[in-house]
């Protein structure tokens, strides 16, 4: 390949855990073929998070792009299945529900289900909405079964992701962009250096006095953002408003043989605590606000709950959650804390990592300097965080709790209007507000409207022309086939000894 002066020829990743190497990983499988080289700079002297351990449905994707085996992935990251999350105590203290990652009921004359099963509910039926979620049924049963690729069949209905140890995860992804090529370079970086002339940057200098030029950077250094905030001085919009909690608390422990295909969420006095089942422990972390609850407090919460030994210290962390004004600025891109952070009640860390490397690989510039390219990048990725940033706002505002000064803060606080006009949508009339661009649609916003009880004023005006034994009919049939379906199905632990039993 003949290059330009101004082509990229070389791409340096400063920072590596989870995000630092799927960029590598994703780079060395679909931009190294271009002849262009990759260089990942990273310091074993410096921790990552690694507490994200639940992942979305997009992830099993991302790993077949770059031609990953499933199989060798599961055994080599103590992986489970995940078919979705449990909410419990969010709408109010007892409730729970499920987010599946598959669909509610199936449309009737293209109407969507939750039109039938709200107003025959106005009546007085009181089956839950989650009985016609096959992935529901599945995770509350700790059944598993792959996805039927015909559309035709109830098991299409569905989709995956995986809980695994995500440190595990990036060493995978480290062996696997070696062998195609990527270069490691062992260091921490004590020195960005930038052009007089445009402010890109031109190399990053090691403690050693290593200098690694590159002519585009990806900042992967995590909360500190070294090369997007501390050398290029991009800004950063603080949501604390909206999503008030600041402080996390995480710490495994000894798990049982049956790990469950879901992580649960369960909302406390000033946040909520996770629980997510591996093959061989169980990973668990406590979020919090500090305005209302101390460290030491959340700590015992957290440690009170456990199920098992603990098999590690507490580890704590502080955040400000928010995202940068830019996540492209000059010849610099920012993937993973970086560019900005989203508490992980929807399990969306690792999904913004694998979004904003297929959008950056989408818009690879041919030159250093890519306005057209960055606007674009830039754009797309705040719709996919805005939008990400109301789901998860609607889970602390649609609740009915009053039972702490949290709780009544986040009921009762002002909301985006963005999130405003869903909700008031939805209660109006129904309907859920659709969007091309962003993770997620019409079943996640579904399962948490009604698994937090708001429940639509009015229904479709077709469903009138339905009468209640016709609906009641559809439903009871559906509900049986999902039942025996189920019935059907190995237990999740069974699944997986079959599914990565060498053949």
């Amino acid at each position: 390949m003949t290059f330009n002066c101004d082509d990229i020829r070389k791409i340096v990743i400063a920072g590596g855990g989870t995000a630092g190497w799927m960029s590598a990983a994703a780079l060395a499988r679909l931009v190294c073929p271009l002849g262009i080289e990759v260089t990942l700079i990273e310091s074993e002297q410096i921790g990552t998070v690694g507490v994200g351990e639940a992942t979305l449905p997009h992830l099993r994707f991302f790993n077949q792009t770059l031609g990953i085996d499933e199989k060798e992935l599961i055994k080599a990251t103590q992986a489970t299945i995940k078919l979705g999350i449990e909410f419990c105590n969010w709408g109010q203290i007892g409730d729970h529900y499920i987010h599946p990652f598959g669909d509610y009921g199936r449309e009737i004359q293209n109407i969507d289900f939750h039109h039938f099963w709200t107003h025959l509910r106005r009546s007085g039926f009181d089956s839950r909405a989650c009985n016609y979620s096959l992935p529901v049924i599945m995770a509350e049963q700790n059944k598993f079964g792959l996805p039927s690729q015909d559309p035709t069949q109830l098991m299409s209905s569905f989709s995956y992701a995986y809980q695994f140890n995500a440190t595990d995860y990036a060493l995978f992804l480290r062996r696997f962009a070696e062998k195609l090529g990527v270069k490691r370079v062992e260091g921490k970086i004590e020195k960005v250096n930038l052009a007089p002339e445009t402010g890109d940057i031109l190399s990053l200098q090691l403690e050693t006095g290593h200098i690694e030029e590159g002519d585009f950077f990806i900042d992967c250094t995590g909360f500190r953002a070294l090369l997007l905030k501390e050398a290029l001085g991009v800004g950063y919009d603080d949501w604390t408003q909206y999503l008030p909690c600041d402080r996390a608390v995480a710490v495994p422990c000894e798990g049982d043989s049956a790990p469950e295909p879901y992580t649960r969420a369960t909302a406390q006095k000033a946040g909520w605590t996770w629980r997510i089942p591996l093959q061989h422990r169980v990973g668990n972390g406590h979020v919090y606000c500090s305005e209302y609850m101390s460290d030491e407090q959340a700590a015992e919460i957290l440690l009170n709950g456990l199920e098992g030994k603990p098999t590690n210290n507490p580890l704590f962390l502080k955040f400000d959650t928010g995202w940068r004004k830019k996540s492209w600025e000059k010849n610099c891109v920012a993937i993973g804390l970086s560019s900005g952070f989203l508490e992980p009640l929807e399990s969306t860390s690792i999904y913004l990592i694998q979004a904003a490397i297929t959008h950056f690989i989408e818009l690879l510039p041919n030159r250093r300097n890519s306005p057209k390219d960055r606007t674009e990048f830039n754009r797309v990725m705040a719709l996919e965080v805005e939008r990400i940033r109301d789901f998860l706002i609607l889970h602390y505002h649609a609740t009915k709790r009053d039972d702490s000064p949290f709780w009544n803060y986040v009921r009762t606080m002002q909301v985006p209007d963005s999130l405003k006009e869903k909700m008031d949508l939805f209660k109006q009339t129904g309907t859920i507000q659709d969007y091309k661009t962003g993770l997620f649609l019409y079943a996640s916003w579904l399962s948490v409207y009604l698994g937090q009880g708001i429940i639509p004023d009015s229904s479709h005006p077709i469903v009138k022309t339905f009468n209640a034994k016709q609906i009641m009919g559809f439903m009871e049939t559906l509900q049986s086939n999902i039942q025996s379906t189920v019935a059907a199905l190995p237990p999740h632990r069974e699944f997986l000894n079959q599914y990565v039993r060498p053949s």
